[in-house]
């Protein structure tokens, strides 16, 4: 039987030849998955069966060869969480917990400890979760078109303990805005790739899907019509609060304040990009 320090060593290696930086991380992940161990180097002579050696040499290869490492692992944490991801869901990733952290601002700022909120293109619904975590008597929405992605929302509200109303629509279709109304709080991380970003994907994003991250010629398609098209589904004086990509932060304001919102503020994220932006609602609601 190989050591658990030599079978780390030659998982390592494999990593380090696609990325040097990441090899111990992705090393580690690995093992702790397979080995169901917090901290598995800290028995490192300990052998491991050999059923399980192949399995973590066949991952190791794997990402070796650019697969993600959370697709790899089948779950990944986010909000202090565990999700369920695979093919066809986006990857929850840090820079949207700052897209989380505005709007609970807003609800402390405001007052509000049953706010109605809907997270559209939930995906994961990390976002969702997340919210309802900190806000358990809020009354939450999580928007997603996709099959794939929408058996690994369900999955992870019940793996989080998260009672929120599930709805499968296109955010970008009147009759999916007509079903939730009277919103205190919009959110959405929307897809925003541009078409130039697309061409350009790193390998391990390249295995997300495009209909998750493209969001047209300049990035801006989902902001312009999202914006449009719910503006009637958010109270006034009600919020609508954006993620977006580096560097579309003041195309992201100028779609809001066209809409009719106010106050846009911005907000960066842990890296120090503007990364979210929070607006109010001045526009009178009309029904549709």
């Amino acid at each position: 039987m190989v050591s658990r320090k030599e079978l780390f060593a030659r998982c390592r290696a494999l990593i380090a030849m696609r990325d040097d930086d990441t090899a111990d991380f992705d090393t580690n992940c690995i093992f702790q998955d397979m080995l169901g161990e917090k901290n598995p180097m800290f028995a490192p002579q300990f052998p491991v069966p050999d059923d399980k050696v192949q399995e973590i040499l066949s991952l190791a290869q794997r990402r070796s060869e650019g697969y993600p490492l959370q697709y790899l692992l089948g779950q990944w944490e986010f909000w202090g969480c565990n999700f369920k991801i695979g093919e066809g869901v986006l990857i929850p990733r840090p820079d949207t917990e700052t897209l989380v952290e505005q709007v609970l601002d807003i609800c402390r700022r405001e007052k509000m400890t049953t706010p109605k909120i809907a997270d559209l293109c939930s995906g994961s619904g990390c976002i969702a979760a997340a919210l309802k975590k900190e806000l358990p008597n809020a009354d939450i929405y999580a928007v997603e078109l996709s099959d794939k992605a929408l058996t690994y929302l369900r999955q992870n509200m019940e793996l989080n303990g998260c009672d929120v109303h599930i709805i499968q629509g296109d955010v970008l279709d009147s009759s999916t805005a007509e079903k939730v109304t009277e919103l205190d709080i919009l959110v959405s991380n929307p897809p925003y790739l541009t078409a130039r970003d697309m061409s350009e994907l790193q390998i391990e994003v390249q295995h997300e899907p495009a209909s998750a991250l493209f969001g047209g010629e300049d990035g801006l398609d989902f902001y312009r019509a999202m914006t449009k098209l719910w503006k009637s589904s958010i109270k006034q004086g009600g919020f609508i609060a954006y993620e977006f990509g580096m560097g579309q932060h003041d195309d992201v304001k100028a779609v809001l304040e066209e809409n009719g919102f106010t106050d846009v503020e911005l907000r960066r994220d842990g890296g120090g990009i503007i990364r979210t932006a929070a607006a109010v609602n001045q526009n009178l609601q009309c029904k549709f």
